[in-house]
């Protein structure tokens, strides 16, 4: 059989080069990431009056006390939703840190504040990742009025301007009781959760929907929160 036109025989007892390897392009990435988008990636949603907010996307921000029940609810209230849904609780990320672990109890100073910084950096990209991925998430964060850069803003900059927030506020003999039953350094001091709650006062007035759920389970303060949300959904509060 003839070589093809353009053969070069090599010398001989001269070997041949073996022929080049060109690698196949790499494989498509299958895990169904989807990229951040750039800038606030939670639109504030645009559906018709009433919506259902069981099946709708959604980014909510649970704030409330110690002891105001806030976890409890978010994971219930996630758990039952018909769409997929994350709950990301801001004590279980800032208690990643195990060795060098900021707990505020023992004094608040710039280290702790830099650890609850860090963590609602974490919760916000978190959340960002889940929402462009389809999966409705809600936060909890004891988030004080007085102090709206650091709190509420801080959270419409890592989320997004789509962000829906509710205060769970109950009564503080509610809020002491529960409080009483937490462990560890969750579990704060009589005074320490007096002080939180007189501050999350400020929230009256504030234009957010807030619930008290003093005389409420958790089912049932998961039902007002559907139905608060739903009303955030038609007209979203100004904050």
């Amino acid at each position: 059989m003839p070589p093809p036109p353009g053969f070069t025989a090599p010398p001989p007892g001269q070997v041949p080069p073996a022929p080049q390897h060109i690698p196949p392009h790499p494989a498509p990435d299958t895990t169904g990431h989807v990229p951040l988008p750039p800038g606030g990636p939670v639109a504030v949603p645009n559906t018709p009056a009433a919506p259902d907010p069981s099946t709708t996307t959604l980014a909510v921000l649970l704030i409330g006390p110690a002891g105001a029940g806030k976890t409890s609810v978010a994971k219930y209230w996630a758990d039952h939703r018909r769409v997929p849904t994350a709950h990301i609780s801001l004590d279980d990320v800032r208690e990643w840190v195990r060795s060098g672990f900021a707990d505020p109890q023992t004094g608040w100073n710039d280290n702790s504040e830099a650890q609850y910084r860090l963590a609602r950096r974490t919760c916000g990209f978190a959340a960002r990742n889940f929402l462009a991925n389809g999966i409705s998430c809600i936060l909890d964060d004891a988030v004080f009025p007085d102090r709206p850069v650091v709190g509420l803003g801080g959270w419409k900059r890592h989320v997004g301007p789509g962000l829906l927030p509710v205060v769970l506020l109950p009564g503080l003999e509610i809020v002491l009781e529960r409080n009483a039953q937490r462990s560890g350094n969750r579990r704060l001091t009589d005074e320490e959760v007096a002080r939180i709650h007189g501050r999350m006062a400020g929230w009256y007035g504030s234009g957010l929907p807030i619930i008290d759920n003093s005389q409420m389970d958790v089912p049932q303060t998961a039902q007002v929160l559907n139905e608060v949300l739903s009303r955030s959904i038609a007209s979203p509060p100004s904050w």
